[in-house]
C-alpha cells in the first residue's frame, strides 16, 4: 500500500511539470506571435522611390458636409388628378388612351343619362316661368311704389320672385358642375350625353371604364399626373434632424438612369416622424431634369449639403481598409520588432524608415480629402504616407505572412 502512494504521488509531480511547460511554450508563441503583428512596417529608400510613396502632414480642411438620405419621387397633390363624375351613367364614349397626353378642359369620355337631359329641362322650364314672374314683379312694385296697388299682392309677387330665381341659380349651378354653359342652353340645344372633362393638363395613367360600363357617382375612373413639378420625398432620421433645413442644395442619384445625377434643394421638412421609422420626410424641388423620364415612385439616392467644417484631413489615398478597419500610415523613429535585436549587428539599421499603421474612423468625403479621426493622439506635424499606403499595407500583410 505504502509502495501504490509513492508511486501516485511522482505520477502527479510528472503531470504538473508537464502542464507548466505545456503553458510555458504557449506564452513563448504568444509571445513570438505579437511579435510577429507588428504595426511598424521597414522599408528602404530606393523602395519609397520604386513605388512613389509621398509623404505630407495631416491637414486641417473646410470641408462639405453631406447627410446620405433616400427617398421617392413625387408630384404635389394640385398635380395628379383623379377623374370621377357627379351623375352616374353608361359609358357611352371615350377619347383618349393610357399613356396619352391631355390638356386641361379637354373631353375624357361622355356618360349617358335620362336625369341629366331631365335636368336641363327643368332648368329651361325654371327661365321660361321666371321671365314671367319676374315681370310681374317689376309690374307690382310700381304699382306699390305709386300707391296704386296692394302691399299684399307685392309682397306674393315679390316672395314668388325670390322663390323662383333662387330655383334657377341652383339650378345653374347643378348644370355648371356638369360642364354645361346655361347661357347656350335652350330648347333647340339640349346636350344628351354628360361630358367628362380634364381638370388639369398631365398624362391619363389608367383607364378603369370600358363602353357600356355603369358608372357610379364619386367612383374613380380615370387619374391624370402632370410630372412638371415633380420632386422628391427623402427620409431624415432623428440624429440629422437638427442639421436639415429648407434652402439647402441636393444632389439626387438615379439608378435606373445610368448613375445620372440630378440637383434640387429643400423646400420644406415636415415636423412630425412617419410612422415608426424615426424619420421625417424633408421636401426638394428637381431642378435640372435635362430631359429625363422622371415619374412617381421612382427610389432615388441623395446628398443634402449641410456646409462645411473644418476637420482633419488626408488624401483618400491614404487610407486603406483591412479586415473592415481603416489605417493610415504614419512615418515612425520606433523599429519593427523583429529588428531591434539586429540593430547594430547589421549596421544599416539608418537606412531603413519607419512607417506606423494607425487606425483611423473617417468621416466626410469632399474634393479627393477624406476626414480622419485617429484612435490614439498623434503629435503635432505627425507626417502621413498621402500616396502608396496600399503598398505598404501589403508589404505588412506579406511580411506577417511569411513570418508564420
Amino acid at each position: 500500500m505504502k509502495t501504490l502512494k509513492v508511486y501516485t504521488f511522482f505520477l502527479l509531480l510528472l503531470m504538473i511539470a508537464a502542464c507548466n511547460n505545456e503553458k510555458a511554450g504557449t506564452e513563448e508563441q504568444s509571445e513570438h506571435h505579437d511579435e510577429n503583428q507588428s504595426d511598424i512596417i521597414e522599408l528602404t529608400q530606393e523602395q519609397i522611390e520604386a513605388v512613389g510613396i509621398e509623404i505630407d502632414t495631416i491637414e486641417e480642411k473646410n470641408l462639405r458636409a453631406i447627410i446620405k438620405a433616400s427617398g421617392i419621387l413625387e408630384v404635389p397633390p394640385q398635380n395628379r388628378a383623379d377623374i370621377s363624375v357627379l351623375m352616374g351613367g353608361s359609358v357611352k364614349q371615350i377619347f383618349v388612351l393610357e399613356g396619352s397626353y391631355v390638356k386641361k378642359g379637354q373631353v375624357l369620355l361622355t356618360i349617358e343619362n335620362l336625369e341629366f337631359i331631365k335636368m336641363q329641362q327643368e332648368y329651361l322650364t325654371v327661365q321660361s316661368n321666371f321671365s314671367y314672374i319676374e315681370k310681374e314683379f317689376q309690374r307690382q312694385k310700381e304699382l306699390n311704389e305709386r300707391n296704386a296697388g296692394t302691399g299684399k299682392v307685392f309682397q306674393q309677387a315679390e316672395a314668388n320672385y325670390i322663390a323662383e330665381k333662387t330655383k334657377l341659380q341652383s339650378l345653374g349651378k347643378q348644370l355648371q358642375q356638369l360642364n354645361v354653359n346655361v347661357n347656350q342652353l335652350s330648347s333647340d340645344n339640349i346636350i344628351s350625353n354628360l361630358l367628362v372633362v380634364a381638370p388639369i393638363s398631365g398624362v391619363v395613367a389608367h383607364i378603369d371604364v370600358n363602353l357600356g360600363t355603369f358608372v357610379e357617382p364619386g367612383k374613380v375612373i380615370m387619374d391624370i399626373v402632370d410630372n412638371s413639378q415633380i420632386h422628391c420625398d427623402l427620409q431624415v432620421y432623428e440624429k440629422d434632424l437638427f442639421k436639415v433645413k429648407v434652402g439647402q442644395k441636393v444632389n439626387f442619384m438615379l439608378t435606373n438612369q445610368n448613375n445620372q445625377q440630378i440637383q434640387g434643394e429643400i423646400y420644406g421638412v415636415n415636423q412630425s416622424f412617419e410612422g415608426e421609422s424615426k424619420a421625417v420626410l424633408a421636401h426638394a424641388v428637381v431642378k435640372n431634369v435635362k430631359g429625363l423620364k422622371l415619374f412617381p415612385g421612382m427610389y432615388v439616392s441623395a446628398s443634402i449639403d449641410v456646409g462645411e467644417q473644418t476637420t482633419q484631413a488626408v488624401p483618400v489615398d491614404a487610407v486603406v481598409k483591412s479586415e473592415g478597419k481603416n489605417y493610415i500610415f504614419i512615418l515612425s523613429d520606433e523599429p519593427a520588432e523583429q529588428h531591434k535585436e539586429e540593430e547594430g549587428e547589421a549596421g544599416n539599421e539608418a537606412e531603413m524608415i519607419h512607417f506606423k499603421k494607425v487606425e483611423v474612423v473617417t468621416g466626410i468625403t469632399d474634393l479627393g480629402y477624406i476626414e480622419i479621426r485617429p484612435l490614439e493622439e498623434l503629435p503635432q506635424l505627425t507626417l502621413v504616407v498621402s500616396k502608396g499606403a496600399f503598398y505598404i499595407l501589403s508589404k505588412s500583410q506579406g511580411a506577417t505572412e511569411h513570418d508564420h
